[in-house]
């Protein structure tokens, strides 16, 4: 102040001299109240006050600015400098002085804030990802300019980073500058270490993975309200929702009363915002909060469990069937004026949990929330989004129990939802998704071709329907590519595999790191390459599977529903290298994955036959390379369970392992010679050829 107004300095220098404990903060024993005061307000308005004219206030008001006012410690300062602050300015309203505050909102600061006179700007709904591609263009333009090895790359390849490597840099710096530094800092940075240090062009996609080191933050923070009432179905509902709602929408979705939701979020502004009026929805101060609270080793205690999704779809069910019975004419999935936010999410997000929560259900859980939908149903007959909501539900039961009954059910629910959503129904594609889902699925329990043909048929209309840049393409692309998967399964017809390989490239490129359907992808593709792998005998398609397939099950941590799958497919792939190069190493891996899968799937789990049958094989495999009996012997009684295993007699596939336990018994007659193995393996003889007979008169017909 001294520098720019001069006149100041005589009124600072007497303030000083009168007491010197002004220049003392921590120990003098004068506030920060008092200390603003004398060395700033009063001089100034001195000079502002006094009959001399000073040329510098003649240009306007000043600015004094204040950034980043919660970092400081102590709140109850901070509370009287704002004070004092508004105590001057109320006394001297004239004044040509001004403060700008910059501030995470912290209730501390809030508070005393929230009075007239003060403008309040609340930056929730500002976006500066245009702001971060600027400084990122800069920064690139700058350093690539400097780097010869860019320079190289960039005359035969062309523009590095891409427009599409950019922009997906921008999502994942979620608006944070300093991470932004970091990421640059990282990619261009110089690193000499090692044989083959990395290129900027090799850091670029690691960057993409990087934490932007906020958990500390995110954790402590977060204990100061860990111990309210509701504070994990709170934090877990923010972290799960599919769109922001305000705090009233919060808690009446959970059933609860909104100063039950603000007492926990009032101590959480730093990261998370709060609005001071009920019609703007609680955000995140950055994305990877929602990446923190939903990987369980880095928030630990604060886990968002992918779980409470089925306590969402629950209660979002119970709040439909609680609107209709107030009010039977209320046109579910229509947003009128008078419905509340939680009114609106309920109608129309209570299929986006139902998915996510697939895998966590219960029995019990899926046994209710179709008792709902039939209840909500029977209230409203005729409304798509009531009928799909059941065809879905009934679908992840079946995918339990394994019932064709309930597939049946599902697949009619789901066409007759598809009638009521004529094209151009801006819903047809999510319907056609569903039917699509519910025959692929019908199709892998009983190998019927017409189930495939069609679903391919409903995918590829979805897929026409969700043009790019439509944020469902991706997930429309891997339905497509995992039904044509299907069909080359049966076919072996080549053109849908390298179709399939084609599209799930397209779905990872439209999908970040942090994208919910990136895993799915990534298996998905990894499964495509193998397939072709095992037609062509390409190892640089086993080798890119088996990296797909490591990334895949690394972003599939517990509890992820999906793991078992994952642990599955990547022992499928290690064993299938192990076949070609006869490496130990890959296959006691693969046995270990295995073993994994099969926990997380115990019996009756439908899909525990997957792993089962790999493990099998597997420990064949290993008894013909150590001659170790007791490999043999699991191998056997695996064997034994996977007949015995859910299946009837009728099952595709029995007559097939019925033969491979008769390989297991003469292994094991030959090593012991127990004469009670050969009557064993004439009936499964016996059994293995009236089936094969059986079906052979089938296909006849």
């Amino acid at each position: 102040m001294a520098a720019v107004i001069p006149e100041t300095e005589p009124f600072i220098r007497a303030a000083v001299q009168a007491n010197p404990a002004l220049l003392i903060p921590d120990e003098g024993g004068v506030s920060l109240r008092v200390r603003m005061q004398r060395l700033v307000y009063a001089p100034f308005k001195a000079v502002a006050q006094g009959e001399k004219r000073i040329t510098a206030l003649t240009r306007g008001p000043f600015l004094i600015v204040l950034d980043g006012l919660d970092e400081c410690d102590n709140k109850d300062e901070v509370q009287e400098l704002i004070d004092g602050m508004l105590a001057f300015f109320d006394d001297n309203p004239l004044i040509p002085l001004r403060v700008f505050i910059t501030s995470r909102v912290e209730e501390h600061i809030r508070s005393h804030l929230n009075v007239p006179g003060v403008r309040l700007d609340n930056l929730v709904d500002h976006c500066s990802d245009d702001d971060i591609a600027t400084f990122l263009q800069i920064l690139f333009d700058t350093g690539c300019k400097r780097n010869l090895v860019v320079q190289a790359y960039v005359q035969q390849h062309g523009e590095w980073p891409t427009q599409g490597d950019k922009r997906k840099l921008v999502e994942h710096i979620g608006g944070s500058f300093i991470f932004a530094s970091a990421v640059f800092k990282f990619i261009m940075g110089v690193n000499n270490e090692g044989i083959h240090p990395p290129t900027p062009m090799d850091r670029l996609p690691l960057a993409l993975k990087m934490n932007p080191g906020l958990d500390g933050l995110y954790a402590e923070t977060l204990s100061r309200s860990k111990y309210l009432p509701y504070f994990s179905d709170i934090i877990s509902t923010i972290a799960l929702l599919a769109a922001p709602l305000p705090t009233s929408g919060i808690a009446e979705l959970l059933g609860i009363h909104t100063y039950e939701v603000v007492n926990v979020l009032v101590n959480l502004q730093a990261i998370i915002r709060v609005p001071g009026t009920d019609d703007i929805p609680v955000t995140l101060c950055h994305t990877s909060l929602r990446d923190f609270l939903t990987t369980q080793d880095r928030s630990g205690g604060f886990f968002a469990h992918p779980s409470h999704h089925v306590r969402l779809l629950i209660r979002c069910i119970e709040y439909e069937l609680k609107l209709l019975r107030q009010d039977p004419g209320l046109i579910i999935g229509s947003r009128e004026p008078r419905m509340p936010a939680a009114a609106y999410y309920a109608l129309r997000y209570s299929s986006f949990h139902s998915d996510r929560g697939n895998g966590f259900f219960k029995p019990t859980e899926s046994d209710f929330a179709i008792h709902l939908g039939r209840e909500a149903l029977a209230l409203q007959p005729g409304i798509p989004e009531l009928i799909q909501f059941l065809a879905n539900a009934i679908r992840h039961r079946a995918s339990q129990t394994g019932s064709l009954t309930d597939l049946d059910e599902a697949i009619s629910l789901a066409r007759e939802a598809l009638k009521f959503r004529p094209f151009p129904h801006p819903d047809r594609s999510v319907s056609l998704n569903s039917l699509g889902n519910a025959l692929l699925h019908r199709h892998r329990v009983t190998g019927t071709m017409a189930d495939v043909e069609e679903a391919i048929s409903m995918y590829r209309e979805a897929l026409g329907l969700r043009p790019s840049p439509h944020p469902d393409r991706s997930y429309s692309l891997n339905n497509l590519a995992n039904a044509l998967l299907d069909h080359y399964r049966r076919t072996g017809t080549m053109a849908h595999a390298e179709e399939a390989i084609s599209l799930l490239r397209g779905a990872l490129e439209l999908q970040p790191t942090s994208h919910p359907y990136r895993t799915d992808s990534l298996y998905d593709l990894g499964s495509a390459l193998l397939e072709r792998h095992r037609h062509t005998g390409s190892k640089v398609d086993l080798e890119e599977a088996i990296s797909l397939q490591r990334e895949a099950l690394e972003l599939r941590s517990p509890p992820h529903p999906d793991r078992p799958d994952s642990l599955n497919c990547l022992g499928y792939a290690l064993l299938e290298r192990n076949q070609g190069t006869g490496s130990m190493a890959d296959l006691e891996e693969a046995i270990s994955l295995f073993c994994k899968a099969l926990v997380l799937r115990p019996s009756p789990h439908p899909a525990r036959s997957f792993p089962l049958r790999n493990l099998v094989i597997s420990l064949q495999a290993m008894y013909k390379e150590t001659q170790t009996l007791s490999h043999l012997q699991d191998a056997i009684a695996h064997s034994e369970e996977l007949l015995e295993f859910h299946y009837t007699v009728g099952h595709q596939h029995r007559a097939e392992w019925l033969l491979d336990l008769c390989s297991l018994l003469q292994m094991r007659f030959g090593a012991t010679g127990q004469a009670a193995d050969l009557s064993k393996i004439a009936a499964l003889r016996e059994e293995a050829n009236r089936l094969s007979a059986a079906s052979s008169t089938e296909s006849t017909s």
